[in-house]
């Protein structure tokens, strides 16, 4: 039995803890993240502020998945730069957005992250396919979120 296949498990567990920790550093940063959403000017197409937590819970679990997958198929190697480096970047837009209002910034942050999940995705299409996959409704959703983001610096 392989260390790799021995491990699997807690592998998942570990990506898990890692992914989760990213949403709650968000979550502590702005636990008043509900109330500062609508007090703010938004555009017509923003989405009701409850909707926010179940698409997060799904793209946290998928980008743990995915990071779990490649771990799985080639170990902690190097195509692990872009997948640390967008959790880092996801763990700072909530503080800056919610927390200090730095909407400028937050949008800066965003824009960085949208760069790193593609290079992210390429990195692990290359990997695993399907862990590169799984990482494209993030994608989609930051790329939404984005738009959001820069309507409300515009806006506010």
């Amino acid at each position: 039995m392989s260390t790799l296949t021995r491990y699997r498990w807690p592998g998942l567990l570990v990506f898990a803890l890692v992914v989760a920790l990213v949403a709650v550093t968000g979550g502590l940063a702005a636990s008043n993240a509900g109330a500062v959403y609508t007090q703010l000017d938004l555009p017509s197409w923003a989405p009701p502020q409850w909707l926010f937590g179940p698409v997060w819970t799904v793209l946290y679990a998928m980008i743990a998945i995915s990071g779990w997958l490649v771990w799985e198929a080639c170990g902690l190697d190097r195509s692990f730069v872009p997948y640390v480096v967008q959790l880092v970047l996801n763990a700072l837009w909530t503080p800056l957005f919610f927390g200090a209002g730095l909407y400028g910034a937050a949008f800066v942050d965003i824009a960085l992250l949208w760069v790193a999940i593609v290079v992210n995705i390429v990195v692990f299409l290359r990997r695993r396919r399907v862990a590169g996959w799984l990482l494209v409704p993030y994608l989609l959703w930051v790329t939404f979120a984005a738009a959001l983001n820069l309507s409300i610096w515009t806006a506010n």
